[in-house]
């Protein structure tokens, strides 16, 4: 490949990680006004989340179909490959954070106005939990985006913070009584929680 194809290749190639990792400020966004519609059972918020995970998709098939159009253009070699398949990743994994927000927004149009006053230190656990998520996933993005190996392997043990808030957020669930209401909302936010862990879960990943 002539030097001045490389060189167009390997801009082109940077302005796509670019774009992938900045698909992860729009998830941090998205999670932002999750938590803030849960906090304030704003359903109204919660729409937004549900409407706004269009641009988080938009920028997947963006990216996507970048480096598929590049790789039929170009003949990338092994290095660029491995770049090449951790952005395809990259992406998938914050489009499945995207879905993870959607998966809470519906949730808190089934919860009702209202928690159960014995549930809160549910709410609360779950709130720690998206503070710890947003945070990993500013974390995944500066180690892909600076190749710091440190930084990713600290993703691991920073992950496990939220693994035992979800653990007490099971124990609290069990906790809440007999009353039905209750019952249900702590179901409702067992999911809210999971979906926390698993956008964790999802920054281990990249």
């Amino acid at each position: 490949m002539p030097v001045e194809t490389r060189i167009h290749f390997h801009e082109e190639l940077g302005r796509l990680e670019e774009q992938a990792l900045g698909g992860l400020d729009l998830v941090v966004s998205a999670l932002d006004r999750t938590m803030e519609a849960l906090e304030q059972q704003d359903l109204e918020l919660a729409a937004m989340v549900i409407a706004d995970d269009d641009m988080i998709d938009g920028r997947y098939l963006e990216v996507h179909q970048g480096v598929l159009s590049l790789m039929a253009r170009q003949a990338p070699v092994a290095t660029d490959l491995r770049l090449i398949a951790a952005l395809l990743d990259t992406i998938k994994h914050f489009e499945r954070m995207g879905d993870q927000c959607v998966n809470i927004a519906k949730l808190i149009r089934l919860t009702g106005a209202d928690a159960p006053p014995q549930a809160q230190p549910i709410l609360l656990r779950i709130l720690e939990m998206a503070r710890q998520a947003r945070s990993q996933v500013l974390q995944a993005k500066r180690a892909f985006g600076e190749r710091n190996v440190e930084l990713a392997e600290d993703l691991v043990v920073q992950d496990e913070k939220i693994n035992e808030l979800n653990r007490e957020c099971f124990q609290l669930a069990l906790e809440v009584g007999d009353d039905p209401d209750a019952r249900e909302w702590a179901m409702h936010m067992m999911l809210a929680a999971r979906a926390c862990e698993r956008i964790g879960d999802l920054a281990v990943d990249i």
